[in-house]
């Protein structure tokens, strides 16, 4: 019997060759597929993690926006700050400086003080001892009233009428008609009867008149009134002098006097230019006022109110230039509240050589 040949690639040898081709096929497919799943959700991930930082970008860009306005907003603030700290720095370095100066001031304005004290002292005593040394006391009847008869109260002391050239500048401006601002305001719109009756206005035209008939029969006189501007009180006596012995002109001098209205404003620098203008200088002024000036050389465009500070200013402009060789005797008749018109009048006839007086309520 022959023997049976066996074939290597039989059927069922092709059919196991399949198969596991088949199966690596099948696995190959699941493992692929579970690959591309895996990819799908990787690429998701990765697309979750992009937006989620595209996210975080733009929300950092706006941080960053708004972080660079708040830099640019602490920048200016520091430079508004820095700026603000230099004008403090400054102001204070002001304010010390002021008070450094302010400091001097009322140191040096103290030491003046007790100096004027100390010279008012002296003055008191001079006065305490002319009185005891007087010997005849003039008695209270004899006021100057009208006529020759006012030259009968002859004690103020340092004025004389002693001058070869007497000038008087007697002021008769509104406020010579009382003490008192409001009263002044209240009589400069009065009836011209009413403001002649003033007592302060009449105590000024006796003084006046003290002054017209204490003038020497040997000396030669002028009187000149004077408001915001001056002029003599004869008209048609402009730049002259008068006789002390033509006792007509005396006479019509006095007349005048009595009826002389005040008005207006006071220039102290007008009335002491009338000295000025003068051919023949006076070699004795005697001023006779209430207090600092008001106004300067011009009236000014509009009336207002003018305060010390620049009441101070005018009189230091008026004698600016005043002849120190010629004495000028003050007579004062202070006003209630003008507390620099004494010591400044006073300066004034202090370095003319003159004399300065604020004679009692009852003279003359």
């Amino acid at each position: 019997m022959a023997r049976r040949r066996v074939e290597v690639f039989s059927l069922s040898f092709l059919d196991v060759i399949c198969c596991g081709f088949g199966a690596v096929i099948l696995f190959y497919t699941i493992i692929s597929a579970q690959s591309g799943i895996e990819r799908t959700r990787k690429a998701e991930d990765l697309a979750a993690e992009v937006s989620r930082l595209e996210e975080e970008v733009i929300r950092g860009a706006r941080n960053l926006v708004e972080l660079k306005n708040a830099l640019q907003k602490t920048e200016s603030e520091t430079v508004s700050a820095t700026s603000r700290a230099t004008q403090l720095i400054e102001e204070l370095q002001r304010k010390r400086e002021e008070s450094f100066i302010y400091d001097s001031t009322t140191l040096a304005k103290r030491e003046r003080i007790e100096k004027l004290k100390a010279e008012v002292k002296a003055l008191e005593e001079s006065a305490r001892r002319l009185e005891a040394s007087a010997k005849i006391e003039t008695p209270r009847s004899e006021r100057a009233g009208a006529g020759k008869s006012l030259a009968s109260r002859r004690y103020i002391t340092g004025l004389t009428l002693k001058g070869k050239r007497i000038l008087v500048l007697f002021d008769r401006s509104s406020s010579m008609l009382d003490d008192d601002l409001v009263s002044i305001l209240r009589l400069r719109n009065s009836a011209a009867t009413t403001q002649a009756a003033a007592p302060k206005w009449r105590r000024a035209g006796d003084i006046g008149a003290w002054l017209i008939s204490e003038i020497p029969q040997t000396s030669q006189y002028q009187f000149y009134v004077f408001n915001t501007g001056a002029q003599p009180l004869l008209p048609g006596t402009d730049g002259e002098w008068l006789s002390g012995s033509d006792d007509a002109a005396r006479e019509k001098m006095l007349t005048a006097l009595g009826a002389l209205p005040p008005a207006g404003g006071t220039s102290l620098i007008n009335a002491l230019q009338a000295t000025r203008a003068m051919r023949v200088p006076p070699d004795q002024v005697i001023l006779v006022t209430d207090g600092l000036p008001t106004q300067g050389a011009t009236s000014p465009a509009l009336r207002k109110y003018v305060d010390a500070a620049a009441r101070a200013k005018f009189f230091d402009e008026a004698i600016r230039g005043v002849n120190r060789n010629v004495p000028i005797d003050v007579i004062l008749l202070p006003m209630k509240g003008d507390v620099p018109a004494p010591h400044r009048f006073w300066g004034l006839a202090r370095q003319t050589k003159g004399a300065f007086v604020m004679p009692s309520p009852d003279w003359p």
